[in-house]
């Protein structure tokens, strides 16, 4: 299998899907506990955890195929 700066394809895949995960959980759960714990939250606040949560289903979505299906396919 070809490599992509010293890294496999399929790790790239894997750490992009779970890198996409992470962001997503984190934006996602920390915009429902900070409005289950303080009410409502500033507009930035609610803008950078929204940010979160589309960046992380975007990446985690986008990995699989780019590093997964497309890549490999370019090689």
């Amino acid at each position: 299998m070809a490599h992509y700066n010293g890294r496999s394809y399929s790790e790239l895949t894997k750490g992009g899907f779970f890198l996409g995960l992470a962001l997503f959980v984190v934006g996602a759960g920390s915009e429902l506990v900070g409005h289950a714990v303080f009410g409502s939250l500033p507009q930035w606040e609610n803008t950078l955890l929204f940010t979160l949560t589309l960046l992380g289903f975007a990446i985690g979505f986008a990995s699989p195929f780019v590093f997964g299906i497309v890549m490999p396919l370019l090689e």
